[in-house]
């Protein structure tokens, strides 16, 4: 189950640096359309836009030590640090954006931190 739960961390990290790359470099273009923000006001939230990939940056930064340090107590902190975060924001998301982020964010970081307990109650 540990390995399933890895993959699950690993997918829910690549989720986010497309996030990160659709907020932080795409946004003008190719993210704009995917957030589905109306044209006249990609300039105006293009920064705003761009804040948020750092902060969904840092979430990566969390899983990913979750995934490669050494040390499993202090992995298993950063991963659970970070799960439990995504999970937090996509239901924020879900519920002041739209309902889509919670199936996108929020449900394979819940899967991946109960694939996490269970790997950890064996």
């Amino acid at each position: 189950m540990l390995i399933v739960a890895k993959v699950l961390t690993g997918v829910v990290a690549l989720i986010h640096v497309y996030i990160v790359v659709l907020e932080m470099a795409l946004f003008r273009s190719r993210g704009a359309k995917v957030f589905g923000i109306a044209p006249q006001n990609v300039e105006l939230m293009a920064p705003a836009m761009s804040n948020q990939g750092l902060y969904n940056g840092f979430l990566v930064a969390a899983l990913a030590l979750g995934l490669f340090l050494s040390d499993p107590a202090l992995a298993t902190a950063f991963t659970r640090f970070g799960l439990i975060c995504v999970i937090v924001a996509g239901v924020w998301g879900a519920i002041t954006v739209s309902p889509r982020i919670l199936f996108v964010q929020a449900v394979p970081a819940a899967l991946a931190l109960a694939a996490h307990w269970v790997a950890s109650r064996g």
